[in-house]
């Protein structure tokens, strides 16, 4: 107590320190006081309540105590009564045992008495209630059979309290209702056929599905409470529980199982469109179903049968295992293709499951799969498989009926700008379309795959067609009246690899995402070198055929009769005139090229003309002629060729220049001037060789050994390399 008081002493002197500080503080001191005792007393009020609230629940809980304590006693003094009372009534309760033996026959006879009327028309009730089963009049029926299950249940309950190891008693009570077993499987037959026809019903007579549902209900009831007293009694009357709720949802499962299965009208032998088909009646009829469900059944059931989400659920696990059943039978390609476009998009599109009168009891984000992810890639590995070979058969077949048109002695078809064409680029690609069409109803990356396919087999079937075309060429060498249109043929060949071409990059684009593109092309090996190849191949076959018929003329050039007046000019222009008639059914890409190229090689073999030396002019008159033919010609086929690749704005001007050049050499008349002349033309072309050079003089005919050294030795000093065009 003394610690506290110096504890308070020592707060107190706190307090007031911390007020008085200063000295202008000590007129307020008075305040303080009062403040403080203001402060004091009412702690003390606070204090005094608290006390006082403490002080009235103690009075209370003991008061409480003391009945609680009086209440005690006297329930003790109520059990020695009973106890007394008890012990005084055992005698009494051993005496009245006959008298409890009573009541329970009494109760019996009373039970008798009262099932008596029913037990004695019993035959009479159960031909009653046969003739309404068979009526239709099941509400009827089945309240009579229930009359008589009550009746038969009400005295065997009383026979099992009574004695329930009678067995005798029991089974002559069973036989004698033994015909209300059979009354109750009857109906329940008869109602299983209600159900099983429920969709048909629900919009003929909903009125009888509702009995169905009614009697099912009723049923129910008695289920339950029989259970109900089983717990207490353990007794358990024949046939229950009869679970007809259970039975009507494994009937309706049934139903919808058979209702699915029975769609198939046709198989692949009588019907390539069979699985079409199939699949097409199931949707219409699994949505018709569903409608009638939502719309109609439901009024017929109580809400909590859920009725439509169990319907629901019964045709989605009847769909799947039908999808699992179709998807493990030996299906050909567009079979795979017809049962997952099924299952994958219109299962869950507005045309089934999606429907607007389905909504919003079906939320398709809601349904499983149909198939499970490794049943559908595994039909995808074994579609891609059979489409790869199928597009190889396709592709070789193709080919094959290509090559017979080649041999056709009509022309091949031209487009619509008159280019000579064949059919195989259109069925090639109208082949892949069709497939890429299909796949991208299943899926994006199945569309992007069969592309990444098509592209693959394009490729390898693009060197078979490079590999028919050169034996096209080769069987045409070996006797060249045949085929008997080789050349419009080996046009339509040439311009076959442009529509590829044309055709490639039109697919990539229809069907490839633009993100892909560059990762597709990468992995691809590149087609357009090859269908460059078979072009220029083509292109080169054309020109073969050319030169075969200038050959002849070819090699009158730079000759005597060349000199003496030839015209083999002429009919080179001619016959390479005639023959790009043809070549202008060939288009614009590949014509430009060849048509550089026969330019090219009609100078080469002019200049190999000149440098195998066939001639040496003799006189300076000769010189002079000769020179100025070659320049004429030269002239004849700028012209020719100019005419040719009218359109291409491109000049090759430059081939038939150096002709003319060299017509300038061999015109030369002062030969002191020949090792200008000469070097001036090796600083133009500066590829010439020494045996060029050598040639060259050798045709002028007025160059001696001597000279020809002289201007080699001196030219060899400057670059000396091949002329390449005059080389092979």
């Amino acid at each position: 107590m003394k610690e506290t008081d110096r504890e308070a002493v020592a707060t107190a002197v706190q307090r007031v320190a911390g007020m008085l500080q200063r000295p202008d503080q000590l007129d307020k001191v008075e305040q303080y006081r009062r403040r403080e005792a203001r402060k004091k007393a009412s702690v003390e009020a606070r204090l005094k309540a608290a006390i006082q609230s403490q002080l009235d629940g103690v009075r209370t809980g003991l008061s409480q105590l003391h009945n609680a304590l009086s209440d005690v006693k006297d329930i003790q003094r109520s059990l020695a009564d009973v106890s007394k009372d008890w012990r005084q009534s055992i005698n009494t309760i051993e005496s009245l045992r006959d008298v409890k033996d009573a009541v329970v026959r009494h109760s019996q006879l009373a039970a008798a008495v009262e099932n008596l009327k029913n037990i004695f028309s019993v035959p009479e009730i159960v031909r009653e209630t046969q003739d309404l089963i068979e009526q239709g009049a099941f509400l009827q029926a089945h309240r009579k059979l229930m009359d008589l299950e009550c009746s038969r249940d009400g005295l065997m309950y009383e026979q099992y309290r009574m004695d329930s190891g009678n067995t005798r008693d029991m089974t002559l009570i069973h036989s004698y209702f033994g015909s209300t077993q059979g009354l109750s499987d009857e109906l329940a037959k008869q109602l299983w056929v209600v159900l099983q026809r429920s969709l048909v019903t629900v919009r003929r007579d909903p009125t009888l599905l509702v009995s169905v549902v009614r009697i099912i209900e009723r049923e129910e009831k008695i289920d339950r409470r029989i259970l109900d007293r089983k717990k207490q009694t353990s007794f358990v009357p024949p046939g229950r529980p009869k679970n007809w709720k259970e039975k009507m949802f494994a009937i309706l499962d049934r139903t919808v199982t058979t209702r699915i299965e029975g769609t198939q009208a046709d198989t692949r032998e009588s019907d390539k469109m069979w699985l079409v088909r199939h699949l097409e009646i199931i949707r219409k009829y699994v949505l018709d179903d569903l409608i009638v469900a939502k719309n109609l059944m439901v009024q017929c059931f109580p809400p909590h049968y859920e009725i439509f989400r169990n319907l629901l659920n019964m045709y989605h696990q009847a769909l799947s295992t039908r999808m699992q059943e179709l998807a493990s039978e030996d299906l050909e390609a567009n079979e795979i293709v017809s049962l997952l476009t099924w299952v994958l998009n219109t299962y869950a599109s507005t045309e089934m499951m999606g429907n607007v009168e389905l909504a919003p009891e079906v939320d398709v984000s809601t349904l499983e799969p149909l198939l499970s992810p490794n049943v559908v890639s595994e039909l995808l590995d074994t579609y891609m498989s059979t489409l790869t070979s199928n597009i190889i058969a396709w592709l070789r077949k193709a080919l094959e009926t290509d090559k017979k048109d080649w041999m056709k002695e009509t022309e091949p078809e031209a487009d619509q700008e008159g280019y000579y064409q064949t059919t195989l680029p259109a069925i090639v690609f109208q082949m892949f379309e069709q497939n890429l069409q299909v796949a991208a109803q299943i899926s994006e990356d199945l569309k992007t795959k069969v592309l990444v396919l098509c592209l693959q087999q394009m490729n390898s079937f693009l060197s078979r067609y490079k590999e028919e075309a050169q034996l096209y060429k080769e069987e045409h060498l070996k006797n060249r009246q045949h085929p008997h249109c080789y050349v419009q043929y080996m046009v339509a060949i040439i311009n076959n690899c442009q529509t590829f071409k044309e055709s490639i990059v039109s697919l990539k684009r229809k069907y490839l995402k633009s993100e892909m593109e560059e990762s597709i092309s990468l992995s691809q090996p590149s087609m357009d070198g090859i269908l460059d190849t078979i072009a220029k191949e083509g292109c080169g076959s054309l020109l073969e055929e050319v030169f075969l018929d200038l050959e002849q003329h070819l090699g009158e050039l730079m000759t005597k009769k060349w000199l003496s007046g030839s015209n083999a000019v002429d009919i080179i222009c001619v016959t390479v005139e005639d023959y790009f008639n043809d070549f202008a059914k060939i288009k614009k890409p590949y014509k430009k090229r060849m048509t550089a190229e026969a330019h090219r090689r009609v100078v080469v073999e002019y200049l190999r003309a000149v440098m195998q030396k066939r001639i040496s002019f003799r006189s300076a008159e000769e010189r002079k002629e000769g020179a100025e033919r070659m320049v004429r010609e030269a002239e004849q086929l700028r012209f020719l060729f100019r005419k040719l690749a009218s359109g291409f704005g491109e000049d090759a001007d430059g081939y038939c220049d150096t002709i003319i050049a060299i017509a300038e050499v061999i015109k030369l008349t002062d030969p002191s001037l020949l090792y200008l002349e000469v070097s001036t033309l090796v600083s133009k072309y500066p590829d010439l060789r020494d045996d060029h050079i050598g040639a060259l003089l050798a045709v002028r005919g007025d160059a001696s050994r001597d000279m020809k050294q002289t201007i080699i030795e001196s030219l060899e000093q400057g670059p000396t390399q091949a002329l390449s065009c005059a080389s092979s």
